[in-house]
């Protein structure tokens, strides 16, 4: 802590003052030297605790001073907003973030997916693969202290990758890994799009058939049916990269322009061709051929596809042995061929998927595919792998526009305990570590202030959405009770001290004290 105590010491340092302070007083010193001065506050106990600074506008900043009056110091106001495009997550928030990230990690888990995490903070090289990608334009990045080219995060898939890599040999394949990430990316921010925002990621290693792919639209399809949508709600596109690379062959582009390409055909569901024309060209795609290319991708059904493709194609194979499995499996229903999905991201191989709001009024849910070469970009071996993103924004969106989302401005504790007078305090104490040892998962809140009234804990006990409220009486306690109180009913029991762990077990045990209700309502 500084203390305000004056200034300390006062020292000449070449062209420059240098002011020993431990506190503000030094404004009217700095206002008669004036020009620019070295600034080092001090602890009470004398010791530098800050770095020097230089600043013209310290008198400025730190005093409220216009022309001779006084020396008290003046903060400015504090802006309130997060940093535009990010979000503060106050407690509500919170129930509703960790209501949806317990329906990602239960999905998950019921399909034999295993967690992971890596730093949000990560080498830019990392993400500089390829020009023209949206994710290298929009990185969060800078030089550290270490002169490190360093960024935030925007995606998680590399960061796997650069795991992977580094046990690779350690690792059994396959791989069934899921994380939560917070991604970084400077983007024009629209409904359900921010620069930082949690994204549920599921990735399968190993793995070389369209098994893969299907398992994770499976787990997909899952969350959705949980959350209470269906597949009048949602719909998955779902492609082959093979498709446009068949294309791109057959006109004569070269295989390394593929990836580009791609890259720049995502974009044309947001700009029209006129506005990338000149990177078509860059990259040797005359009109024509873009024509053509776009003929192919505007197919919607596999009939149409194979048509133009012809039925030897691998694309048109490898999409049927997809729809087969897809059938199999039940959730043909949910899936609709779309050729002109090629996902914006230049390491997808093979399928690409993508979940979107059938009104059409959001943008996609979610999104993925197969990137088997991606291992390969960064030095190592080849390696099958397919996964997706799923953001936490547009889903959130989507849920309130089909008023499927659980109210969270309750906190909905399991019980509030009190006393009815300040000398039952340590009874209460008393009270409360039986119910939490009892029951671990309950949500115990003790009223810290013994002097509150009855009644005002019967409100706070409905404000926080308790289920029950014990009361912890003189008279019942010299008799070794106490009263519970259902929130719900009204109604009101005494049970004994020594029979409460049996009684919170009961109770716990009819469903109540669950960390995260995961019904919507």
């Amino acid at each position: 802590m500084l203390a305000f105590l004056g200034v300390h010491s006062l020292l000449k340092h070449g062209s420059n003052d240098m002011i020993f302070v431990r506190g503000l007083s030094i404004a009217p010193m700095v206002r008669r030297m004036g020009g620019r001065h070295r600034i080092l506050t001090m602890s009470a106990s004398g010791g530098r605790i800050s770095s020097a600074v230089q600043d013209g506008d310290l008198l400025k900043k730190t005093t409220n001073d216009d022309s001779s009056q006084g020396t008290a110091a003046v903060l400015e106001a504090l802006d309130t907003n997060p940093p535009k495009g990010t979000r503060d997550f106050y407690p509500a928030d919170m129930r509703l973030r960790n209501w949806l990230f317990g329906h990602f990690k239960h999905v998950a888990k019921a399909h034999g997916f295993v967690e992971y995490d890596a730093p949000v903070l990560e080498s830019e090289s990392l993400y500089t693969r390829k020009a023209g990608e949206e994710v290298t334009e929009q990185l969060y990045n800078f030089v550290d202290k270490g002169e490190r080219a360093v960024a935030l995060r925007p995606e998680m898939t590399p960061s796997l990758a650069r795991m992977v890599m580094a046990k690779q040999g350690g690792l059994t394949l396959p791989l069934k890994w899921f994380s939560i990430p917070q991604c970084w990316r400077y983007e024009r921010m629209t409904r359900g799009r921010r620069r930082e925002h949690y994204q549920w990621n599921m990735d399968i290693w190993g793995v070389a058939t369209e098994t893969a792919e299907l398992e994770l639209i499976r787990a997909m399809v899952s969350f959705f049916q949980r959350v209470g949508l269906s597949s009048k709600d949602v719909g998955i596109k779902v492609n082959s990269r093979l498709v446009i690379g068949e294309v791109l062959t057959e006109l004569g582009i070269p295989p390394n322009m593929f990836a580009a390409t791609c890259v720049l055909i995502d974009k044309l569901d947001k700009v029209s061709v006129d506005d990338i024309q000149e990177d078509l060209q860059a990259l040797g795609l005359t009109t024509d051929v873009v024509e053509k290319l776009l003929q192919v991708l505007t197919n919607k059904s596999l009939d149409s596809l194979k048509q133009a493709l012809g039925e030897e194609s691998q694309a048109v194979q490898q999409l049927e042995r997809f729809w087969s499995l897809a059938t199999a499996y039940g959730i043909d229903d949910w899936i609709v061929l779309d050729a002109s999905v090629v996902r914006g991201l230049a390491y997808y191989t093979g399928i690409v998927f993508e979940a979107f709001d059938r009104k059409g009024e959001l943008r996609a849910i979610a999104g993925g595919g197969r990137y088997d070469k991606l291992l390969e970009t960064f030095g190592g071996e080849p390696t099958p792998a397919v996964g997706f993103g799923f953001g936490d924004a547009v889903i959130v969106e989507l849920l309130k526009d089909r008023q499927l989302l659980p109210s969270f401005e309750v906190a909905e504790l399991d019980c509030v305990v009190f006393a009815l007078s300040p000398n039952l305090y340590p009874a209460v104490l008393r009270i409360a570590n039986v119910l939490r040892t009892t029951a671990d998962d309950w949500s115990v809140d003790v009223i810290l202030d013994a002097t509150k009234k009855a009644k005002w804990v019967f409100k706070h006990a409905d404000r926080v959405g308790a289920k029950y409220c014990f009361i912890v009486g003189s008279e019942e306690y010299a008799q070794g009770q106490v009263s519970i109180k259902n929130m719900a009913l009204g109604t009101q029991e005494t049970v004994s001290v020594d029979n409460l762990p049996e009684w919170v077990k009961t109770a716990a045990g009819q469903g109540d004290g669950e960390e995260v209700d995961e019904t919507p309502r």
